[in-house]
């Protein structure tokens, strides 16, 4: 499967969120946590149905060394990452999101 990824506007404040914050933590934290976070799109851009489909149609991988996870759906060619997610929020906070049509 050759699709291209692209991040929901929402998924991609709940990324840069976490960069901020967790670069005034520990200078250098949040620049790590962004290279996992685009490693982790890259697996999901080799392999998209390596994890396993959801009820709601979502898929989930969770990010290396962080609470986080990314959240995404396959629509015809295309993977839309539909959050980068806390693992301590609600899990139902982003589904309320709308994938472009």
């Amino acid at each position: 499967m050759s699709a291209a990824l692209e991040f929901l506007p929402e998924a991609r404040g709940d990324a840069e969120e976490a960069v901020r914050f967790y670069e005034l933590r520990l200078l250098g934290l949040g620049v790590r946590f962004r290279t996992e976070v685009e490693n982790v799109c890259g697996a999901i851009l080799r392999q998209p149905l390596l994890w396993r489909e959801r009820r709601g149609g979502f898929r989930r991988v969770n990010i290396p060394g962080f609470p986080y996870y990314v959240a995404y759906f396959i629509r015809c060619e295309r993977i839309f990452v539909a959050a980068v997610g806390h693992g301590s929020r609600h899990p139902d906070y982003w589904k309320r999101r709308q994938l472009p049509a």
